[in-house]
């Protein structure tokens, strides 16, 4: 009898590599979807830069013609301001005029900048007689001008008053706070918001120069305007 031929047996495929290729296959369509959501339009880029572009002020100068055609478009941005800034910029400019204003009628003020606060500082020898909460009749136009100032920008406001060490403690402390609420009632009638502003009495306590020197003890009696220009 004639033999028979063996069969040829097929070698199975490891279990591994199908899951491989799985995995494989997996990973390539990953990717793919990766590229096709990185993929930028030019278009819709540009004209995401032409919107922030004319909301900050700059000029519209794209040409939907052009958008396609080059990929440097250039902008104008001469007047490109953010609103914040400008608005912080105008109230630093009216009280640097103020500040002239009232030094050239005797009376010492100064600006202090920290972070987002400002600080307008005046003193009160020539606003307030000694020991008085009551302004003088001639400093009531100096307070009026200072509100209108601000009110360009008419940011949170804290008015905090200040003393020097002469006297009891608690004297200079209801003066200092008598002095900030007169400052106020002033200015709610110049229409500064109310809701905006705060008073303060230090009295003695936060000094800027020594109270041993009349000179640092004059330096110490003043009334401070401080200004918070954060997230507005």
């Amino acid at each position: 009898m004639p033999r028979k031929k063996k069969e040829v047996e097929c070698k199975t495929i490891p279990a591994w590599l199908i899951s491989f290729g799985d995995l494989m296959s997996l990973v390539l369509t990953f990717f793919i979807l990766l590229f096709s959501m990185g993929t930028i339009s030019l278009e819709k880029f540009h004209m995401v830069i032409k919107g922030f572009t004319e909301y900050l002020g700059g000029r519209k100068v794209f040409l939907e013609e052009k958008i396609l055609k080059e990929s440097n478009t250039p902008i104008e941005f001469k007047d490109m301001y953010p609103r914040k800034k400008s608005k912080r910029q105008k109230l630093q400019k009216a009280l640097a005029e103020l500040r002239e204003s009232l030094q050239r009628a005797g009376i010492y003020a100064e600006i202090e900048s920290h972070g987002s606060k400002i600080k307008f500082r005046v003193n009160t020898d020539k606003m307030f007689p000694v020991g008085s909460a009551k302004p003088l009749k001639s400093a009531v136009p100096y307070i009026v001008e200072i509100c209108k100032r601000l009110k360009v920008a008419e940011f949170p406001l804290v008015i905090e008053g200040h003393t020097d060490n002469t006297g009891s403690y608690k004297f200079n402390l209801e003066l200092s706070l008598a002095r900030a609420l007169s400052v106020m009632k002033i200015f709610q009638k110049c229409g500064y918001p109310k809701k905006l502003m705060t008073v303060r009495g230090y009295g003695p306590f936060r000094p800027i120069a020594s109270n041993k020197t009349a000179k640092g003890r004059a330096k110490n009696r003043r009334v401070e305007f401080v200004i918070e220009t954060k997230d507005y």
